[in-house]
């Protein structure tokens, strides 16, 4: 099955405009998740794709609403059968994109945000290369280092990891059509909103 992009014939009768598949990414203690849910806020009319997830919720986290949490067992068995459009593992868990109800949003005409890893979003991109793709920056390295010990819920080896994963990743922020730095919120989402609505 095909997703359609902004340059495939999707335009019908029905369905009046082409969907559009939008990548999201950053590394870890960006923001990502924050922006991410001040977006949908405003617009409403995006398709958010939930990833599943192998890895145990965080306090608050709702299964179906924050991610699909299950076992790694039936995870290989989604990526045997060609369910997920990407996958990767990362710090131990792994995450993936279901691929048939981002197929099903796109023939519609929506436009669907798939906030996703590094190497997902390389996936992706080899598959889809008319994917509107986007990155998300710190405001410094060491900022972004504050942020993720703030979180106060990691080991010093599991920052250690996040913090060597995080300079590869934004070492590879120009292989992205748009690059946004999350300095003040506000700011970032209305760079943000231009980069998908402009």
């Amino acid at each position: 099955m095909q997703i359609l992009s902004r340059e495939s014939d999707a335009t019908t009768k029905d369905n009046p405009s082409p969907g559009r598949l939008i990548i999201f990414t950053g590394p870890s203690g960006v923001g990502k998740g924050t922006l991410m849910r001040s977006l949908l806020q405003r617009h409403p009319e995006l398709y958010y794709s939930i990833s599943v997830t192998t890895r145990h919720p965080r306090p608050g986290e709702v299964d179906g609403k924050d991610y699909y949490f299950i076992t790694r067992s039936k995870f290989e068995q989604l990526v045997a059968s060609g369910e997920f459009l990407e996958w990767a593992e990362f710090a131990g868990n792994c995450y993936g994109t279901p691929r048939e109800p981002v197929e099903r949003q796109i023939r519609q005409g929506k436009f669907v945000v798939l906030e996703i890893e590094l190497k997902g979003a390389r996936q992706i991109r080899q598959t889809f290369p008319t994917a509107e793709s986007i990155f998300i920056l710190p405001p410094s390295f060491e900022e972004l280092e504050k942020r993720i010990r703030t979180r106060g819920n990691d080991s010093e080896e599991a920052i250690a990891r996040r913090l060597n994963r995080a300079k590869a990743e934004i070492d590879a922020a120009d292989e992205f059509d748009t690059q946004i730095i999350n300095d003040d919120l506000e700011t970032a989402l209305h760079a943000l909103e231009a980069a998908l609505f402009s």
